[in-house]
């Protein structure tokens, strides 16, 4: 089917933690013979920190962050079998969801790559455009929340709402040799948002100031002017391409959702999968569902709070993180693919689309 994606970014993940989700489920379809085109608006400097050159699984378009690029791009997908809207662009995201529901002949999508932050921009604000526009979509897909996404999702009116979880895709996130850039007991990979700091001070500083004869690594934007112990290295953004050293470097890497994906439970962040695809030993903050990805004490270790960070830190050795690491690799491999992911989403596409051209 020829798809018209609209999303924050497929060429950059400077502060675009979609980035891997879009590449791998893209990837995925086009291997199913699916004829892709990606409209990304020039925003939030983006383009000058592209990770990936513009690959042969789907077309890229980028456009001026204007109402006429908006006009510009929606017109270009009128001949689309398939319109998806994701969530997050950034810009225009209204006229953005609005023209994808003036495809009539359309299977119209939208994906939401942050439920739980759209979920609670809904209850607070009843004039927002997805109230209306749920009434007209003919499904909903979001990488993580399971049953109460679903359920909040329904409970708004949405017709079909089905989770694609986040996934590994083998060929860019593997084992890799150790990188000494990335050396430490622990390292973490995330970007500083309102709505997880007090997390990763909880999961990630205090277990640094638990054990100042321990290193910790910390990458990603926003945390040069953040007070931290003296045992914590900030390096900032980290691109994709250093991923798997950043992951199999250190003893044990961290993953702290962000508050609203922890509350609603059932969405393992991009980072989960990379690191178990680098066969790392992953140090996760607790949350409901982590054991239908993978199995607590056996394929990763589960923490409640900084305390149980730092226990972990202290009782792991040198073998049971190699043991904990391979055990998660062979399960997201087996699993959690995004050529997994890919079947699931063709098949769903396969189905709706049928509908439509039934009800033509």
């Amino acid at each position: 089917m020829k798809i018209a994606f609209y999303g924050s970014s497929l060429l950059s993940s400077y502060w675009n933690g979609a980035a891997t989700y879009y590449r791998g489920i893209l990837k995925a379809l086009h291997a199913h013979g699916h004829e892709i085109t990606f409209y990304e608006p020039d925003a939030f400097d983006r383009q000058q920190h592209r990770d990936i050159d513009p690959p042969d699984y789907a077309r890229v378009v980028v456009y001026p962050a204007t109402e006429a690029g908006v006009r510009d791009v929606l017109e270009a997908g009128a001949d689309a079998e398939v319109v998806v809207k994701a969530s997050g662009v950034g810009v225009f995201d209204a006229e953005l969801l609005h023209g994808i529901l003036r495809h009539a002949s359309a299977l119209r999508i939208f994906w939401d790559v942050d439920a739980a932050a759209t979920l609670d921009e809904m209850r607070r604000d009843a004039d927002h455009p997805l109230h209306s526009a749920l009434l007209d979509l003919d499904l909903v897909l979001t990488y993580g929340g399971g049953p109460p996404v679903v359920k909040a999702y329904r409970g708004f009116g949405a017709e079909c709402c089905v989770p694609v979880y986040n996934a590994l895709d083998p060929e860019t996130h593997h084992p890799a040799p150790r990188d000494p850039r990335f050396e430490a007991d622990l390292a973490l990979l995330a970007n500083r948002l309102p709505d997880r700091e007090a997390r990763i001070e909880e999961f990630f500083l205090k277990p640094a100031a638990l054990l100042p004869e321990r290193s910790f690594l910390l990458g990603g934007n926003g945390w040069a002017d953040k007070g931290m112990p003296a045992n914590v290295r900030a390096i900032g953004h980290v691109g994709t391409a250093d991923h798997n050293g950043f992951n199999c470097t250190p003893a044990a890497v961290l993953n702290v959702a962000r508050d609203s994906m922890a509350d609603i439970g059932f969405s393992p962040a991009t980072r989960v999968f990379e690191a178990a695809g680098a066969a790392a030993c992953l140090i996760t903050d607790a949350w409901e569902g982590i054991e239908l990805f993978l199995k607590p004490d056996e394929e990763v270790l589960v923490a409640r709070d900084g305390q149980d960070v730092a226990e972990h830190l202290r009782n792991l050795t040198p073998e049971r993180a190699r043991a904990i690491g391979e055990a998660a690799l062979r399960r997201v491999l087996a699993e959690h693919t995004y050529e997994l992911r890919g079947r699931q989403v063709d098949a769903l596409l396969t189905e709706h689309r049928a509908r439509i051209e039934v009800a033509a």
